[in-house]
């Protein structure tokens, strides 16, 4: 009787395993980039950091997107890296990863939030201006991956860094004299 209890318990056993594997597969790089479609993409370059004096600004290229599933199944546990470079050169200007699509699936056909992603490198300057005239802000070009559930990255597209600033410079405070 015994004998036939540890049968019973290592069958069951194996059965969870190999159910467990089975649902932890691996999904293919076709698979994963025929599930999704990249939507509402735009770049432009934003503030990582703003001293007003000394004047000093640091703008990042940055992007953001939806992702609409073209499959059958729900999309979860996708994660994103985002490669930024200069245009034309090998050398990444940034990076930036994130886990994006985590415990709310996107549904078959559905959109998914805004995702957004920048760079944690970008060019220096004391004003807009200054950058807009600064010769080594050259053309940017970003890349972005997906990866899920234990995939490579796949390549979903690559795109060129608009110039738009998303940044506004505070107004000078002026000191009115008494009267």
């Amino acid at each position: 009787m015994r004998k036939t209890a540890y049968f019973v318990l290592a069958c069951a056993g194996v059965f969870v395993l190999a159910a467990g594997f089975q649902a932890c597969k691996n999904v293919s790089i076709e698979e994963l980039k025929q599930s999704m479609q990249l939507v509402d993409i735009e770049t432009k370059w934003v503030s990582k950091f703003y001293q007003p004096w000394p004047p000093r600004l640091i703008l990042v290229p940055a992007v953001s997107f939806r992702v609409k599933n073209t499959s059958s199944k729900p999309l979860t546990y996708i994660n994103f890296n985002a490669i930024f470079g200069f245009k034309g050169e090998a050398e990444n200007l940034g990076d930036n990863f994130l886990a994006a699509i985590r415990g709310k699936a996107v549904a078959p056909g559905e959109t998914s939030d805004i995702i957004a992603l920048k760079s944690n490198f970008g060019v220096e300057g004391r004003t807009v201006k200054s950058i807009e005239e600064n010769p080594m802000w050259k053309p940017v070009t970003v890349k972005i991956f997906a990866r899920s559930k234990g995939s490579q990255f796949v390549l979903l597209g690559e795109y060129d860094v608009s110039r738009t600033i998303d940044f506004k410079e505070p107004e000078p405070v002026e000191v009115k004299p008494n009267e």
